[in-house]
């Protein structure tokens, strides 16, 4: 029991860590997030939420908070993947304007705009961070967490 809180809250600092990166990204560097890098924002903070639950609960509550991470955790890789292809096939958009996007309209947006506020497009191009693009790692990210997070889901006690 006392690993799985031990993990459980690895991944939440992990998921948070991962969001002060964008914020680094963002705010240091000037790369603005598009509308699918705001929606990955989301689903890492929504991973660090439910995992700090998770750990907040009984073993029965672990493992539903995990599952509801895991599943979090294939959503986003999900949209990793889709932005992956957006930024291969350059004549395909991302279906999502960010001056006219209803992400910016979200209460979580008006709240925390340094975070969730959608300003770039899709399709742009910034330099690969050790060789891999941001959506890249996203998507290796996701699929780490949801082995994670299924791992502790269907774990035997």
């Amino acid at each position: 029991m006392k690993t799985n809180k031990s993990l459980l809250i690895l991944i939440a600092l992990l998921a948070l860590g991962l969001l002060g990166v964008a914020l680094y990204l963002q705010h240091i560097l000037g790369m603005q997030p598009c509308p699918l890098c705001v929606i990955q924002r989301y689903a890492f903070a929504a991973i660090a939420l439910s995992c700090l639950i998770a750990a907040a609960l009984p073993p029965n509550g672990e493992r539903i908070g995990s599952g509801l991470g895991a599943l979090v955790a294939l959503a986003g890789a999900g949209v990793a993947a889709w932005h992956l292809h957006v930024k291969a096939n350059p004549s395909v958009s991302c279906g999502i304007d960010p001056l006219e996007t209803s992400l910016n309209h979200f209460f979580t947006a008006d709240l925390l705009p340094f975070l969730f506020k959608a300003d770039g497009l899709c399709s742009a191009d910034y330099a690969p961070i050790l060789g891999l693009s941001i959506p890249q790692w996203s998507l290796l990210w996701f699929a780490l967490f949801g082995v994670m997070l299924m791992r502790i889901t269907f774990k035997r006690h």
